[in-house]
């Protein structure tokens, strides 16, 4: 089982960008997400989550709130699709050290409405776990 596990911090602002990403006006509330995500002890990523509390239901804002569940899992029943905006080999701007592949993208809701701006920055360990699973 996959585990998103937060990452204190100081808050972030969003950007400009961000909230044109996300189509949202300013004065309009993002949150974000930063966890850690692991399975079985390995992290997997690290991923950043800019998301619109407004666009999601109450009870997906209460498990995104006070849970270790994945982003993902939590907003799976509304049937998002992914936009890709940038790959890369290594780390992107902001990614730990010890990234091997940075993903950012924007998850939209079936409406065409973005609902999340999220940066992935994937670890080694996935690549054993691929090993291990063709092996």
């Amino acid at each position: 089982m996959i585990r998103a596990e937060r990452i204190g911090g100081e808050p972030a602002a969003p950007t400009p960008q961000v909230r044109a990403l996300l189509a949202v006006p300013l004065g309009e509330r993002l949150a974000l997400r930063h966890v850690r995500l692991s399975c079985g002890g390995a992290v997997l990523s690290e991923a950043w989550n800019w998301y619109v509390p407004a666009r999601l239901p109450a009870s997906m804002n209460a498990v995104l709130d006070g849970s270790d569940t994945p982003f993902g899992t939590v907003i799976a029943p509304l049937g998002f699709t992914r936009q890709r905006l940038a790959s890369q080999r290594g780390a992107a701007a902001g990614c730990p050290p010890g990234t091997v592949l940075s993903h950012r993208a924007v998850l939209r809701l079936p409406d065409g409405r973005p609902v999340s701006l999220v940066t992935e920055c994937y670890t080694r360990a996935n690549l054993r776990a691929t090993r291990r699973a063709a092996n």
